[in-house]
């Protein structure tokens, strides 16, 4: 149950093993942190660890601080299964306001009190009690993880679910201060109240679910339109592919005939969405790439694993037996003393050679285009016809942890915590890392758009097109 409480010997006995399998196995845990800095993160938390605590305080107070400092986004920390099974379409109670956020900016996209009249969608919030949204921003975001300093991911981790965030890192209250702008720039007051979930919720969460298992099932081929669609658009001046990740979706058969019908139809500008890609398998990742890249590439200059075991913590990460197969047949030791795959960093892409697209391409991206995605990115930027438009990625420009992660799962807490095992350095990688990939036209969100409920980053793209045809 989510008020059982684990004592404090449970808690530090499964911090002292996290600390152990980050410390032997993490690829990169001194690579933005100091070791002398993470030494002593890791005590400040484990001193941290005074009484007994349930499963949530332990992730949000302990364990999600510490691996932030490890600037690390794919190292995170989930709950244990049993907890989100209990939590799978419960309603909650919590902070009622959803945001649009970035920089300092805090606009209301939706507010679960349905009754209230002063904070409807287009409302700027400058402060929750007492804090001002730039105090509060940077310190959610000392919670969440991202590689290096490319921030940009959490602010659209705040946008899409700013309640859930704040009721796990303040807390719940019965009501909230909240300093806002009005409709002609006044700075204003107001209290509001929680948003209160029903008593009956598990009933009728309950009921939501047993109604949606009675659904009719989607089709496949329209259930694959969440993963992967092209748009040819009317005048067929351009399309819109858009990728949503490189995990799911068939698309090596998607690819093949997209870029068919693109050569067939004569289409002179490509669209390739990225904007919430989260990232997936590199080899589809650097498959689109083939199709649009102008010149032979390399995806990684190095790739390397701290061991070529998960041993002696085998049994306490998913996996476990393949992933040692597989480190054994892929990892092999350098000079340096560490285990590289070398047959990925002397690995050269040539492009396709058919069905290629050798025309004009505007990638864009948001905080949310990361892992795979990002990699995608920094192999066509710079390129002849080729253009970023719209925000820095999410994912390390220099490079990320994004092969192999496999979750630990605390024996006592059953808490899960992402264990990446190799580290990829990008090929012609920038000198300094720690941001995203930048845009070559940069498109931040724009209030007045907001209001218009307006796509702006494609109306920047089509504007883009028109000038350049």
């Amino acid at each position: 149950m989510p008020t059982h409480k684990y004592d404090k010997n449970e808690l530090q006995k499964d911090y002292l093993l996290l600390r152990n399998i980050l410390e032997k196995k993490h690829p990169s845990l001194y690579w933005y942190t100091t070791k002398d800095s993470m030494d002593t993160y890791f005590d400040k938390y484990y001193n941290g660890i005074t009484d007994s605590m349930t499963e949530l305080q332990y992730a949000w107070q302990v364990l999600a601080p510490l691996v932030d400092k490890i600037h690390c986004g794919h190292t995170s920390v989930s709950m244990s299964k049993a907890y989100s099974k209990w939590a799978d379409g419960r309603r909650q109670s919590s902070f009622p306001l959803y945001f649009k956020v970035w920089n300092d900016t805090m606009v209301v996209t939706s507010n679960l009190n349905r009754r209230d009249s002063i904070f409807k969608y287009g409302t700027l919030v400058t402060s929750i009690d007492g804090r001002s949204s730039k105090e509060m921003i940077e310190h959610l975001f000392s919670y969440l993880p991202e590689d290096g300093y490319a921030f940009n991911v959490n602010y659209m981790r705040l946008s899409g679910n700013f309640p859930y965030f704040h009721r796990n890192i303040y807390g719940l209250s019965k009501t909230y201060n909240v300093g806002y702008k009005d409709s002609v720039g006044n700075a204003m007051l107001a209290e509001i109240p929680q948003y209160a979930a029903p008593k009956d919720s598990l009933k009728k969460d309950s009921l939501a679910r047993i109604a949606k298992k009675s659904l009719p099932k989607i089709p496949k081929e329209k259930k694959l339109l969440q993963y992967r669609a092209l748009t040819i658009d009317s005048s067929k001046t351009f399309a819109v592919m858009t990728v949503n990740t490189f995990s799911k979706g068939r698309l090596r058969g998607f690819f093949r005939k997209s870029f068919r019908q693109l050569k067939n139809e004569n289409i002179k500008n490509l669209v390739i969405d990225l904007r919430v890609n989260g990232g997936g398998r590199v080899g589809l990742s650097t498959l689109l790439t083939r199709y649009v890249t102008r010149h032979s590439f390399r995806v990684a200059d190095t790739l390397i694993a701290q061991s070529r075991s998960l041993g002696p913590y085998t049994k306490y990460i998913k996996g476990n037996i393949f992933n040692n197969i597989e480190l054994w047949l892929i990892a092999h030791k350098r000079k340096d003393g560490r285990y590289h795959l070398t047959h990925l960093e002397n690995k050269t892409y040539q492009p396709k050679s058919t069905k290629h697209f050798d025309d004009k391409v505007y990638v864009l991206t948001s905080g949310l285009s990361f892992s795979a995605s990002s990699l995608f990115c920094n192999a066509v930027k710079g390129q002849p016809g080729i253009k970023l438009v719209g925000e820095e990625t999410g994912g390390g420009w220099y490079g990320n942890n994004g092969i192999m992660i496999p979750d630990i799962t605390l024996p006592n807490t059953r808490l899960r915590v992402r264990l990446p095992l190799v580290r990829l350095v990008q090929y012609n990688h920038i000198a300094e890392k720690g941001s995203g990939v930048l845009p070559d036209v940069l498109v931040t969100p724009n209030y007045n758009a907001l209001i218009k409920r307006e796509d702006y980053k494609m109306k920047v793209v089509k504007e883009l097109i028109r000038a350049n045809p």
